[in-house]
């Protein structure tokens, strides 16, 4: 028979598998299955778990879940405010055939679509993720997968897999500055901590990149093996990435393994091109210098703008001291950093193409109004998902559910921390937001076991970049930028084995390095 506390625990999670087995069994729809996981959620905050009164009893039912939906759709406009912009940018390329321009351009580097995911969903989809962060990425990614032609389901699943490895130190190592707060170690202690098992681990998801890539590329490319690019793309992200988190420290990891890798890898590309292909005929016209600049202009203003905000001290110190706050209480909070936020730098991509692509005003408004249409159902799936977060986290449900694991798990701890990692992201849609929601969890865990601190805190950070990959806001964020309705469980399906096979690993590298 189950003790009350597996019990409540088992109970406190009936809203994610409700959600899991709605998206992934019944093909639901992210809104719908949202809408009902919000609705259980709220019954059990309220009826078992005392939320508004047992919890919070100060506030009252009404105030503490209006309290909860603020900061959901608080959220969901802080998100919103990164693909509508995404969504805005490729609407307008592909109206005035910068998309084509940037696909034919691809095809200049390889003709292989297989070499250009690995170019786009490991290298590109990495630096953006060092760069910016918080849904960038997928937004940036997926588009340019659907014009290198993979459907929408694929490509978001490839970029979602892709960016995966540098989550931990995504944003110039946003992820890791709750965890220096809450643990007292050093930013460089946790990148050591944290990018070993990335560093160890990470060419497995670039092996399922390349495997879904396989499976679902063109029948024509089907004889043509990418692997041994594979292992070259491993190396030259894995090998500055280790390096970086070893003797550096937190902020460059991912960006600079992604750049380093990145320039290493077009360049071996073309050098190899240019001599198995030495009397190739490029394409002219679409693909002409200026053609290529003028529709590259946008992303690379985006990088200019990303690298200038996060690498150049006085301008970051400059954009990042305006924050809006706000607080309900002492419970309910929210903050928003309107100059450093990567939205704001998507809208002035957005605004820099309407120069580049010489856009008409009627090309603008269409592309707006496409955006619009686009945006109607993600708004409500990402507002019904963090609803239900944010219920979860204030309720206790969450954290039930973590000690819960703790307790069963006792010096086998090491193996389940990534999964907690995981969970938290799940939930929140933000590796930051679990490392904050877990991370004195965990410590307290490896301290009540004996196990080093280190160790475990980093298979935190760890577990919650895994989460990533199948965070329901997160696929449907990037799903809005390709057009995709109804078929997020479908995505979850591709990425959910993926998350699972690498945080299995991830406890088990845990296991052994608690050891040592």
């Amino acid at each position: 028979m189950l003790q009350p506390e597996l019990f409540m625990a088992l109970l406190a999670t009936f809203p994610l598998l409700l959600i899991v087995v709605l998206m992934l069994i019944l093909h639901w729809p992210a809104a719908r299955a949202g809408a009902v996981g919000l609705l259980a959620a709220l019954v059990l905050a309220l009826g078992v778990f005392g939320y508004g009164q047992r919890v919070y009893p100060q506030l009252g039912i009404p105030s503490a879940v209006g309290g909860a939906l603020i900061e959901a759709l608080f959220t969901t406009a802080t998100i919103l405010w990164i693909i509508g912009p995404a969504i805005c940018l490729y609407n307008l390329q592909k109206i005035t055939g910068g998309i084509e321009v940037l696909r034919q351009s691809l095809g200049k580097i390889s003709t292989d679509p297989k070499i250009a995911a690995l170019l786009v969903a490991w290298f590109f989809a990495l630096f953006m993720e060092g760069a910016a962060g918080f849904g960038a990425p997928i937004a940036l990614a997926a588009p340019f997968l659907v014009s290198a032609g993979f459907k929408p389901v694929q490509a978001v699943a490839l970029a979602l897999i892709g960016h995966s490895v540098g989550v931990s130190f995504g944003a110039v190592g946003t992820p890791i500055i709750p965890q220096v707060e809450a643990t007292g170690l050093s930013g460089a202690e946790l990148a050591r901590a944290t990018g070993i098992y990335h560093s160890l681990l990470g060419w497995v998801m670039l092996a399922i990149l390349v495997f879904l890539v396989t499976r679902t590329d063109r029948p024509e490319n089907k004889g043509k093996s990418i692997w041994a690019w594979a292992a070259f793309a491993a190396v030259a992200f894995l090998v500055p990435f280790f390096i970086i988190s070893r003797f550096v420290g937190p902020e460059l990891p991912t960006l600079g393994g992604a750049f380093i890798g990145g320039t290493l890898f077009i360049g071996a590309t073309l050098l190899i091109r240019q001599r198995t292909e030495p009397r190739e005929i490029v394409p002219t016209l679409e693909t002409s210098g200026l053609s290529l600049l003028r529709a590259a202009g946008p992303y690379l203003a985006l990088i200019g703008l990303v690298l200038l905000t996060r690498l150049f001290s006085p301008v970051r110190d400059l954009v990042f001291a305006v924050e809006w706050k706000w607080a309900l209480g002492d419970t309910f909070r929210g903050a928003f950093r309107p100059f450093y936020h990567p939205g704001t730098l998507l809208w002035l991509a957005f605004i820099a193409a309407v120069f580049c692509l010489r856009a008409s005003r009627d090309q603008i408004h269409s592309a707006l109004g496409q955006t619009l249409k686009q945006l109607t159902t993600v708004t409500i799936a990402l507002a019904a998902m963090l609803g239900l977060a944010r219920i979860m986290v204030h309720s206790g449900m969450i954290e039930l559910t973590a000690v819960a694991v703790a307790g069963i798990a006792g010096g086998a701890w090491p193996f389940f921390a990534p999964f907690i990692g995981v969970l938290g992201t799940f939930v929140t849609g933000s590796a930051t937001t679990s490392n904050i929601l877990f991370t004195d969890f965990q410590q307290s865990a490896a301290q009540n076991v004996g196990l080093p601190v280190d160790k475990i805190v980093g298979a935190q950070g760890f577990g919650a970049a895994v989460g990533n990959i199948i965070c329901p806001h997160n696929i449907i964020a990037g799903g809005a930028t390709v057009g995709l309705k109804g078929e997020e469980g479908v995505v979850l399906r591709k990425t959910l084995p993926a998350c699972l096979i690498y945080a299995t690993l991830g406890g088990l590298l845990a296991l052994l390095l608690a050891s040592l």
